[in-house]
């Protein structure tokens, strides 16, 4: 009996030590942040991997809480689509010099690229927090960071974080989006936070 003793000791320390990750449930209104940044920038990478159509670039995107400009660049850098969201709705001006228009960018990037950019939360996840209009299942590490958010059919992981965070913020650095048909893994080379 004091041979299995240290045994059953041994296996409720490893559980303890595993089980690093705390789930947080957020219903629809709840607030999203403490801290969440109207205006930003970010230069960075992107790998999309979908049914219809795949992509791999660069890409530039200038959020504010009304408008979004998102540059997606070829690896040469050429501009590959060139996103305008504001209030009267989305453009879409592709490399061919050719405009496309809709109310919201999932409908338009899936219509025009052949896959789908989730704007609405992306602007969220991109910062580590969830959206507020949906439920949400947020994932955090011991130290508070977000490791993962299921939200709206997306799985958002976060695979790592800027080692010095822009100033009161913690920043992630890789982040990887998915759902049954696609696939999103985003590098940020470099944020731009205006407060």
């Amino acid at each position: 009996m004091l041979c299995l003793l240290p045994l059953f000791t041994g296996c409720a320390v490893f559980e303890s030590r595993d089980v690093g990750v705390t789930t947080i449930v957020t219903r629809p209104g709840e607030a999203a942040a403490s801290k969440v940044i109207a205006d930003f920038g970010l230069i960075g990478r992107v790998l999309v991997k979908a049914d219809k159509r795949g992509f791999s670039g660069g890409v530039h995107w200038q959020h504010t809480a009304d408008s979004d400009e998102i540059l997606l660049l070829s690896p040469l850098g050429q501009t590959v689509a060139h996103i305008d969201r504001g209030p009267e709705g989305v453009r879409l001006i592709t490399s061919e010099q050719k405009t496309y228009y809709a109310s919201n960018v999932e409908n338009l990037t899936e219509d025009v690229l052949g896959w789908r950019l989730p704007l609405a939360g992306l602007q969220f996840w991109i910062l580590g927090t969830h959206f507020p209009l949906t439920m949400s299942e947020k994932d955090l590490d011991t130290t508070g960071r977000t490791v993962a958010i299921r939200q709206d059919g997306w799985r958002i992981t976060y695979l790592d974080y800027f080692s010095q965070p822009v100033p009161a913020y913690n920043l992630p650095r890789v982040l990887e989006l998915s759902r049954i048909d696609l696939k999103l893994k985003l590098v940020i080379d470099n944020w731009k936070i205006r407060d």
